[in-house]
């Protein structure tokens, strides 16, 4: 595991969260639009690959997130004045 300065961390923190949080709307965003197609009879393999598709956006988002709070982590870890 590498080890990053306490600025790196929170640089990291700053890219992983807000990303995170858009891969996360955008995905439910798209499994909202699969949704649409299905209940309006479009072809079963357009909205099924629409949906499969916006499952995994939102399961990057998900992990991008959970890298944010890890890194924010770290970040609070190494700036803790005792």
């Amino acid at each position: 595991m590498q080890q990053y300065s306490s600025k790196k961390h929170y640089n990291r923190w700053l890219i992983f969260a807000p990303l995170g949080l858009v891969l996360i709307g955008l995905g439910l965003s798209i499994m909202i639009e699969a949704a649409y197609w299905k209940h309006t009879q479009i072809d079963f393999w357009s909205w099924f690959g629409l949906g499969t598709l916006s499952l995994i956006i939102i399961n990057i988002g998900i992990s991008f997130f959970g890298q944010a709070i890890i890194e924010r982590v770290l970040y609070l870890m190494k700036n803790k004045k005792d």
